[in-house]
């Protein structure tokens, strides 16, 4: 395989989650204790944990089979919702990390926050990736289909951490 062409799988939207597992990674241990593997996991149902964690896995590999193209109009709106959406993402962090005992990070939009902002990042690579190296088939809305069952299942794991916690 020549040089250029593993270059070109290489160069796809699966570059762009890199921001937020190098955030999520390296100040996840600054969030609430809330938030700490111990306690986010402990007790949820299993088919909820269960579903979640195949659609994150479905929702984080994809992006790495779609070319990062920006060759069309929705797909340079797409990156700047993608932008937008991951400074968003980060933002909602700060609060919980700075001040986890206010009344914003104990709030259910605070705290659920980093659940649900990651629908605009979400919706960004959507309208990037509009096709995979591979399958014919695949159409964007398919990405944004997977992309909302995840948030709903993170969504109400969140909840469910919240509910008990406040």
């Amino acid at each position: 395989m020549s040089n250029l062409r593993i270059r070109h799988y290489f160069v796809s939207c699966g570059l762009l989650l890199f921001p937020a597992i190098v955030w999520n990674v390296t100040l996840a241990k600054y969030l609430p204790p809330a938030f700490a593997p111990s306690e986010f996991w402990r007790d949820i149902p299993h088919e909820l944990a269960f579903a979640e964690n195949a659609l994150r896995i479905l929702v984080f590999a994809l992006p790495f089979f779609m070319p990062l193209q920006l060759s069309t109009k929705q797909q340079r709106t797409g990156l700047i919702v993608f932008i937008a959406g991951t400074l968003l993402y980060f933002a909602s962090w700060l609060p919980l990390i700075a001040e986890p005992q206010s009344h914003w990070a104990s709030s259910a939009l605070g705290f659920l926050s980093p659940a649900f902002t990651p629908v605009l990042w979400l919706t960004g690579l959507a309208l990037i990736g509009r096709r995979l190296f591979w399958v014919s088939a695949y159409r964007p809305w398919m990405y944004a289909a997977l992309s909302m069952l995840f948030l709903t299942t993170h969504v109400a794991h969140a909840t469910i951490i919240y509910a008990r916690n406040y």
